[in-house]
């Protein structure tokens, strides 16, 4: 195997801890939401300067609790930044997470095509007749390059 980018071995405690660590996120995680796709189009997008400009307008109405009328829940306001900022702080580090994840399954992709590659060599080397053949035939339907059609342009 002439490439190796990542060599790894979860032993079965291994995984059931990361199992368990898992469920753990899931269980705790499971106040958040999922929203629909017509929700997601519709809701009010709050970007960096928006952002600035909801915690301004937070400070100032905490600053000056005669403007704020009974019914503007301020508390809830308070509690949705709150909970933003500690949101994003794990969402940080789940990305971080998820991301090597990524990179780790397409290094181990990429080891195990290469390592398939030199043995399919090895087996197209290896002569008719043997126990390989089924393996050559598989492989020559993989590899085999069909030239490409080109899309007919809709009438």
């Amino acid at each position: 195997m002439t490439q190796n980018l990542v060599a790894i071995e979860f032993s079965p405690a291994d995984l059931e801890a990361i199992d368990g660590a898992l469920a753990v996120l899931e269980a705790k995680l499971g106040i958040l939401i999922t929203l629909s796709a017509d929700e997601r189009r519709t809701a009010i997008k709050m970007g960096d300067k928006s952002e600035v400009f909801c915690r301004q307008t937070e400070l100032v109405l905490r600053q000056n609790p005669g403007i704020v009328p009974g019914n503007f829940d301020l508390a809830g306001l308070q509690q949705d930044i709150v909970a933003l900022d500690a949101l994003r702080s794990l969402q940080q580090r789940l990305r971080t997470l998820t991301d090597r994840t990524d990179d780790t399954e397409l290094a181990l992709g990429s080891d195990i095509m290469s390592a398939s590659f030199d043995g399919y060599a090895l087996a197209k080397v290896g002569g008719k007749g043997t126990a390989l053949d089924t393996l050559r035939d598989a492989m020559q339907t993989r590899l085999s390059r069909k030239p490409r059609t080109p899309a007919k342009p809709a009438a």
